[in-house]
């Protein structure tokens, strides 16, 4: 039997696509097909409109250009959208029409992509859950903020999404709901535009269902070269960090990360375990602080006007703030740069930093705050981070490992991923 088009992954669909055994109304029919089908129960979508979707798709048939003709893509209803309702996950902004597209929508408009809709988000992108279903057990979380976004990849309803991560909102929710999730340098993918944002922290990122396919997405955002996969990677130097927060790994991660450090280390390369230096122990603090500060500037008109509407964690994130004076802020800042030295050297030594992305398998409390564990402080170093789908727990349930890479080594670091996922495969 033939794979059904919404199956396939985003690098199947552009040579598709280019080679004309494929159309970009058929593939966007069948995307629309499964949302149809299985969005009822798992609430990936905020905002959609098939017939505009499938006038794009039409418009793209007849006249598209550019390396991401005709395929579908989903956005995370936190980026402004000029053509579909952007709400940010709010009652405060319920019927938003933004005027323009933000930066991200406007290059992916700009490479040929068709906007399929509006993935669900929680409130201003914060970590209470807002009732997303995990595509693989709907028993099971499927990550926040980016929730409806990794869903959507995860069951086949469109082959990408964009989304963003504060603490740790594209890592967490590709881990538990088993795709690819990549989480560019701090401007690794042009901010421009976006509302509400952590100016130190908010990150835009990428789900898809292999690194080949972030990497066509990324380069076609950013008008950069395609990533060579042919190229060896040579003799690669990993660092295997066990920090910070290891006491938060469930068994099902601790054997993944030593599963991947063996498998890694039979391919060839130089696997070392390091510590964090002790800059490192107040990093949790820093990223606090920072968080609710910002979180308090961009959300100052909310705050001004709305503060009762606002759910409980961004009340108390707004609380946090307004205690911290402006040397609190100044000094998280000053230790946020200081760990930031202290990575550089790290990376100085190493390829890549091979840690943890989610404490377990996804959890089966759909209503709490997740632990964001193995996230915050790599957001803060303002480097690219990508989880791969390479384990599974107890339950079958997906676990992911992750690399970080230093920043600006994007495309690299996605690089890598590839080769790392396979030498995990050939285990």
């Amino acid at each position: 039997m033939s794979e059904a088009l919404n199956e396939i992954d985003a690098t199947e669909a552009a040579a598709r696509l280019a080679d004309g055994s494929a159309t970009s109304r058929a593939l966007v029919t069948a995307c629309l097909g499964r949302i149809a089908e299985r969005d009822g129960e798992i609430g990936a979508w905020a905002h959609l409109e098939p017939a505009h979707a499938l006038g794009q798709a039409c418009m793209s048939d007849a006249a598209g250009s550019g390396p991401l003709r005709g395929i579908p893509v989903g956005i995370k209803d936190i980026f402004d959208t000029a053509d579909l309702p952007t709400e940010y996950g709010s009652p405060i902004h319920r019927g938003h029409r933004p005027a323009r597209d933000s930066a991200c929508v406007a290059a992916l408009r700009r490479a040929g992509a068709v906007i399929l809709g509006k993935a669900t988000t929680t409130e201003f992108a914060s970590p209470v859950p807002v009732g997303v279903k995990n595509p693989r057990d709907f028993a099971r979380s499927p990550g926040v903020s980016s929730s409806g976004s990794a869903a959507a990849v995860a069951d086949f309803m469109v082959p990408v999404t964009l989304g963003s991560q504060t603490g740790g909102s594209m890592i967490m929710p590709a881990a538990s709901c088993g795709v690819v999730g990549y989480k560019a340098s701090l401007d690794g993918i042009d901010r421009g535009g976006l509302r509400h944002v952590r100016a130190s922290l908010d990150t835009i990122g990428i789900f898809a269902r292999s690194p080949r396919d972030i990497a066509l997405v990324r380069a076609a955002m950013t008008e950069a070269p395609p990533v060579s996969f042919d190229e060896a990677p040579g003799a690669l130097r990993v660092a295997v960090c066990r920090a910070p927060n290891w006491e938060d790994a469930e068994p099902a991660t601790v054997e993944a990360v030593d599963a991947a450090e063996a498998a890694l280390d039979r391919a060839g390369a130089r696997v070392t375990g390091i510590d964090l230096p002790p800059v490192f122990d107040a990093v949790e603090d820093a990223f606090r602080i920072v968080t609710a500060v910002e979180g308090g500037r961009s959300l100052a008109w909310e705050i001004a006007g709305h503060r009762d509407r606002l759910n409980h964690w961004i009340r108390d994130q707004v609380a946090i703030g307004e205690g911290a004076s402006d040397a609190d802020y100044a000094a998280a800042q000053e230790t946020a740069a200081r760990c930031r030295a202290a990575m550089a050297g790290i990376f100085d030594r190493f390829d890549f930093v091979l840690t943890a992305s989610a404490p377990g398998e996804p959890s089966d409390d759909l209503t709490g705050i997740q632990k964001s564990s193995f996230n915050r402080v790599w957001t803060l170093m303002h480097g690219p981070c990508i989880t791969i789908p390479a384990f599974a727990g107890p339950n079958g349930l997906p676990v992911g490992v992750q690399l970080v890479g230093p920043i600006g080594a994007d495309d690299r670091l996605i690089r890598l991923a590839d080769w790392v996922w396979r030498a995990i495969e050939a285990r």
